[in-house]
């Protein structure tokens, strides 16, 4: 199978970052990578340029980190509720997911993709529930929501006996005769 190399000018997920020198197919390499302007084809004079590449990819890297660690610090201060409506024996009813929270994020002030919110699964239970957002990829942050229910604490439920009679219907009670015989 033929391959190239190539440059990399800007980063690209799963591929690599600026000044790597990356093997991939030759079509892609021709067709997309080099006239989109995200890499270049490797030979002395692109080759002369790939510290300057270098650099400017470690400056926006210690700039990203820089801005995911003052976001963390504002973060850290943050808690978030979410109310979730509950039915019969205490089911809920739709669940807290990760589009959920990036839109209340976004109501306190808070830019965040989706995807930088990692949660299992959407959460259909009451309580407290922690959530790992991830800032960059040295920095990952806890995040704790609450889901409460909407309705009011329900009062005690009135005694079983009460329950399980039928209104307008007296209760039988069975006596024993232990003298009659048939």
């Amino acid at each position: 199978m033929a391959t190239t190399q190539v440059i990399l000018t800007t980063s690209i997920r799963k591929l690599g970052g600026e000044g790597d020198i990356v093997t991939v197919r030759p079509g892609f390499a021709r067709n997309f990578l080099i006239p989109s302007g995200q890499a270049l084809p490797v030979n002395k004079l692109n080759m002369r340029n790939i510290e300057n590449l270098k650099r400017k990819r470690a400056e926006r890297e210690a700039q990203e980190l820089a801005l995911a660690q003052e976001f963390a610090k504002k973060l850290a201060k943050l808690s978030l509720s979410f109310t979730l409506k509950l039915g019969a024996e205490e089911k809920a009813f739709g669940s807290v997911s990760a589009h959920d929270i990036q839109v209340r994020l976004k109501e306190e002030g808070y830019e965040l993709d989706r995807k930088q919110i990692r949660i299992e699964k959407p959460i259909k239970t009451l309580g407290k529930h922690t959530i790992m957002l991830n800032l960059h990829n040295d920095i990952q942050h806890e995040v704790v929501i609450e889901v409460i229910s909407d309705a009011p604490a329900k009062e005690e439920k009135t005694d079983k006996a009460k329950r399980t009679d039928k209104p307008g219907k007296k209760p039988v009670k069975k006596s024993k005769d232990e003298g009659e015989e048939a």
